[in-house]
Formats: structure tokens, C-alpha cells, sequence
């Protein structure tokens, strides 16, 4: 198939755009990781930026992990993110399903108050005050409770219900199930590219928790990895004997950026394509 000279500009054009942002998106990530693993005698040689180091190190990932509460706080964040996002998904299902239905009484009154959510919220200290006044301040809970249902991810939800074929439903019905059986035993086990993608969006909510930690925690020992990893980026420069050995604030600094990081970004791989097939089918449509 012959091009045109103007088809051939246009995708040269939309090639290198393409190749730009993902340059953009790649390097940082890159410096982040190189700079990790890079002796600080190197990174001092190369005015602090390294991208391909020639030698590498994991003496920042050792002095991180003894010296910090990583490990507390990473059991904390894969607790928080666990029940966390059953919760949401038990939650949004249940909500999601019966206001897919468009024989529900109320539907539209219910429908509004959702998006309503979605525009208008009680604000800072309000949710505060409804934390401390159920007795959630200092808990696990906290982070966990206040964000159970997210109102945009039930309209995608909803929406992928009512893509879902009536005819079997109906014949369900017609053989005796009741709703909740046809959810549990023909809805959720259809929505699995759904459920699996609403399933990250909360997944990755709860890997990143830091507001509601601060807000709501005062034990450290509850502190998700977040907080943690906050901690340590603003910690400042300690000087050390030697620049070749010396273990230095920046070094850290990365070693935690990429032991936050690194879970999520090894999860996705493997959960893309139900990702991109959940978006699909759960798009909302005009």
C-alpha cells in the first residue's frame, strides 16, 4: 500500500511525539533507580545525575532496611490495601448492581445523590469529626472506612451491569433465582474484567495512603509506607567519613522511592489486559 508524502509527515510527526513522551515518562524513573544502586562517589562525579551507572550497589537498600520501620510499615500498607479493596469491591458491587436495574424504585433519586458525591464533599474537618465521633482516630480503619465506596468507580460499574445481556438474567428469574443469587452466580463471575479493574484503581488508592494517615494517625506504628517514605525524603544530608563508602541521604532517598513503587509496578504487568478490557466494557456512555 503506497502512502502519501502527507501520511508519511503525519506519522513521522506522531512517532516522535509518541518517542518524547515516553522518553518523559521513562528517565525520571530511570535516574530513580540508578541513582539507587549507584556508589555516591559516582553520583558526585556526575553533578548527582546518573542514568546507566557503571557500578552498582545495594548498600542503600541495606542501610534503609535496618535503620527504618520499612518493614512495619509495608505490613500495615499490604494490610490497608488487602481488606481495603475487598471492602470497596463488596461494596461497590452491592451498590453498583441494584441501581444497574432500571425497575428499582427510586433509581434516579439514588443515581443523583452518587453524583452529587462526586461534586460536593463535607470537606476536611467535617470528615475529621465524623472519624474521631465513630471512634476511628488511631486505627487501621481509618484509612480503610472513610474511602469504602468511591462514586465514580460505581457508575462504572453500574454501566457494565447494564451492558449485560437482560435475556439471562430474566431467565434466571424465570427458574426460580432471587437477586442476590443471580449476582453471586451469574453477575460477578461475568465482571471480571470489571471487578479486576475497579479492583487496581482501589488497589493502588490504598498502596498510596498518606493523607488519611497523617489526618487520622498519630501512632507510628501505624504508619502505611507512604508516610514512611515521606519521612525519609525529608530527611537532611548527614556528612559521612568517606564519599566512596558513605551511604548518603539521596541514595536513600530513591531506595525508598523504589521500594514503594516497585510492588504496584509488578502487579500491573500481569492484570493489563483485564484492565484495558474492563475500561472498555465499563465506559460510560452518553
Amino acid at each position: 500500500m503506497v502512502r502519501m508524502p502527507e501520511e508519511r509527515v503525519f506519522n513521522g510527526i506522531a512517532y516522535t511525539l509518541l518517542a518524547l513522551v515516553g522518553l518523559a515518562a521513562v528517565l525520571p524513573l530511570l535516574y530513580v533507580v540508578s541513582v539507587s544502586l549507584t556508589p555516591y562517589g559516582e553520583v558526585l562525579k556526575n553533578g548527582g545525575y546518573v542514568i546507566i551507572p557503571k557500578h552498582l550497589t545495594l548498600s542503600a537498600y541495606s542501610k534503609l532496611l535496618e535503620t527504618s520501620n520499612i518493614f512495619r510499615s509495608l505490613q500495615v500498607t499490604v494490610l490497608i490495601t488487602v481488606v481495603g479493596t475487598l471492602i470497596n469491591l463488596v461494596l461497590t458491587t452491592l451498590m453498583a448492581y441494584p441501581l444497574s436495574r432500571k425497575n428499582m424504585p427510586w433509581r434516579s433519586f439514588f443515581l443523583g445523590m452518587v453524583v452529587l458525591t462526586m461534586l460536593f464533599g463535607g470537606g476536611i474537618i467535617p470528615t475529621y469529626l465524623v472519624v474521631k465521633a465513630t471512634g476511628l482516630i488511631d486505627s487501621i480503619w481509618s484509612m480503610i472506612l472513610p474511602n469504602a465506596i468511591w462514586s465514580f468507580n460505581v457508575l462504572i460499574m453500574k454501566s457494565f451491569f447494564e451492558n449485560l445481556p437482560e435475556e439471562l438474567l430474566e431467565s434466571a428469574r424465570i427458574d426460580g433465582a432471587k437477586e442476590f443469587r443471580i449476582l453471586r452466580q451469574i453477575v460477578v463471575p461475568l465482571s471480571k474484567p470489571s471487578l479486576i479493574t475497579i479492583g487496581l484503581f482501589y488497589a493502588v488508592g490504598h498502596w498510596n495512603q498518606f493523607f488519611a494517615a497523617i489526618m487520622y494517625v498519630t501512632d507510628r506504628r501505624l504508619y502505611p509506607l507512604q508516610v514512611v517514605v515521606r519521612e525519609i525524603l525529608m530527611m537532611t544530608q548527614q556528612p559521612l567519613e568517606s564519599a566512596e563508602n558513605m551511604v548518603p541521604t539521596v541514595t536513600m532517598q530513591m531506595s525508598a522511592v523504589v521500594l514503594a513503587s516497585l510492588p504496584i509496578i509488578v502487579v500491573y504487568p500481569f492484570l493489563q489486559k483485564h484492565f484495558t478490557k474492563g475500561m472498555l466494557l465499563g465506559s460510560i456512555k452518553g
